[in-house]
């Protein structure tokens, strides 16, 4: 079968591997839709992280189940699944404690395991969560990532009818601002520099746009709301949102870190001191797949909304990895592996 495999930064190759074996407890998959992440860039421009310990790449996707353990009895083949990429130990004190996404001893598919970007893998029963018959496997491509952006409203001190900023309106972005609505923000302003994204966000429904390269985003935000929003959150990652959105909310409030970094920032330390505001992090989800599913299906958040483009396994670099570099029109890609 093809994989992509990734080797260093800007070197991802798509190689003929064997196909893997089922093991006690798992499920293979047939491979439908797999989409390329933030964190799947930042491997791809500044290296691989620590965890990698196997090179095929890819932890948001779904499939077709077309052979199970015998030991496996709630997933059958023909199920039509998604799979949750994070493997907790379930022993650490992180684990014990429920915060399976802080596992110090995790693995997960597509970086300890394979992954996604593959014509065929195998999962953990446990792994796999069933997709309604009226939802796309396209959409149960975009589960994973959607789960991020609900944990991360989940774990700020957003309330019914609190304003907020959205920093950055690529995948996780917009499907944040979805979940603020759906949470029940009264005021949600998204900062994107790009117009096409900027024009997305107001037709998922944010209230105010903002292209902080003509405005001070966080000043304009400052005088609209009387002092800041509620809760702020950086779905880009870069100095200037980081500076941003620490001053776009109000004393007492909230800024919500749910992107990758590349580089160290820098801030003002005074900037929280004088305003007991919080800065926080949200890291991926605790068994969030089957509320996500249930989001997806219903409509409540709209995950077709940020798909924009479908390439074959053949085109992930050039038409996948690459555009992402270049073209800010391009928000969710999908890898097909398997054509026809």
């Amino acid at each position: 079968m093809k994989a992509a495999k990734i080797y260093g930064p800007k070197d991802i190759r798509v190689e003929n591997v064997d196909i893997p074996q089922l093991e006690a407890g798992t499920v293979k998959i047939k491979v439908e839709y797999a989409g390329i992440c933030g964190s799947d860039m930042h491997e791809y421009l500044a290296g691989t992280y620590p965890i990698r310990t196997q090179p095929v790449l890819g932890h948001e996707f779904s499939g077709t189940v077309i052979e199970v353990a015998p030991d496996v009895h709630t997933i059958k083949i023909g199920d039509r699944v998604a799979v949750e990429p994070l493997i907790p130990c379930g022993k650490c004190d992180n684990c014990r404690r429920g915060f399976v996404n802080l596992c110090i001893s995790r693995q997960g598919y597509g970086y300890t395991k394979s992954g996604g970007f593959a014509e065929y893998m195998v999962a953990s029963e446990e792994n796999v969560f069933l997709l309604p018959d009226h939802m796309s496997l396209e959409l149960g491509a975009i589960v994973e990532p959607t789960a991020v952006a609900v944990h991360a409203v989940r774990q700020s001190q957003l309330n019914v009818g609190d304003s907020t900023a959205i920093f950055g309106a690529g995948p996780i972005g917009l499907l944040l601002l979805q979940a603020v609505k759906a949470a029940g923000a009264s005021r949600i302003y998204v900062i994107e520099v790009s117009e096409e994204r900027r024009q997305k966000a107001l037709e998922l429904g944010a209230t105010t746009v903002i292209n902080p390269m003509e405005v001070d985003a966080a000043q304009l935000i400052l005088d609209e709301t009387n002092g800041g929003v509620d809760v702020a959150f950086d779905a880009a990652g870069v100095q200037a949102t980081f500076h941003s959105g620490v001053r776009s909310v109000r004393p007492n409030g909230e800024f919500k870190i749910v992107s990758v970094w590349e580089k160290p920032v820098t801030f003002d330390p005074n900037t929280i001191v004088r305003t007991e505001a919080k800065i926080s992090g949200s890291y991926a989800y605790v068994r969030l797949f089957p509320e996500v599913i249930r989001l997806l299906a219903s409509g409540v958040i709209d995950g077709n909304a940020v798909i924009t483009s479908i390439i074959p396994l053949d085109d992930i670099v050039e038409k996948g990895f690459e555009v992402l570099t270049k073209d800010r029109k391009q928000c969710k890609i999908l890898v097909k592996p398997n054509q026809g």
